[in-house]
């Protein structure tokens, strides 16, 4: 009896430490339809934290997003504190129901979007530039419309399973 016990409490434990999937947020509302939040013009606001959770860099950025033959495109245009600029142009292809198949050009092979209910999650390797460099660091996006028009963005940055770094950002639809 002791023994099965103790199975039954290693499998609490270890369903307890289980990852959140974006469908555990199906029901979630309002709804987030990608096609339809991710046209036009969008802003963001956000700040870079290192692994410490010290906020080392801020920046603004500018989207412009649209659709065509259901293939979004995703134009985002960022400025630091420090003045550094950067452009990343986001490709999203469908590939099946709330799923499509996100490229960039700092972007190594493919990332994963996927989206359910009021929330997207995806996955991507972005290589970033580090002492004349760049480093492939795995990032887990997860997003959560909050407003119809206001999305909270948070993402985790680790290399080799280790965190190196966060990112929080406000994304802001501007409808016409």
């Amino acid at each position: 009896m002791t023994r099965l016990a103790l199975l039954g409490l290693c499998c609490l434990l270890l369903a307890a430490c289980s990852n959140v999937t974006v469908d555990s947020y199906a029901g979630r509302e309002p709804h987030l339809d990608v096609r339809q939040f991710f046209d036009g013009k969008l802003s963001a606001r956000g700040v870079l934290k290192n692994r410490s959770g010290e906020v080392i860099r801020s920046f603004n950025a500018d989207i412009q997003a649209s659709w065509q033959d259901g293939v979004g495109t995703l134009d985002e245009q960022f400025v630091f504190d420090d003045g550094e600029h950067q452009r990343r142009t986001w490709t999203l292809r469908p590939d099946g129901p709330d799923r499509y198949i996100a490229t960039a050009g700092d972007v190594s092979g493919e990332g994963d979007l996927r989206q359910a209910g009021n929330s997207i999650f995806m996955n991507y390797v972005l290589q970033v530039p580090w002492n004349g460099r760049r480093l492939d660091v795995a990032v887990d996006d997860r997003m959560y419309l909050v407003e119809p028009d206001v999305i909270l963005n948070e993402s985790r940055m680790s290399k080799f399973g280790f965190r190196v770094g966060e990112l929080l950002i406000v994304i802001l639809r501007h409808p016409d």
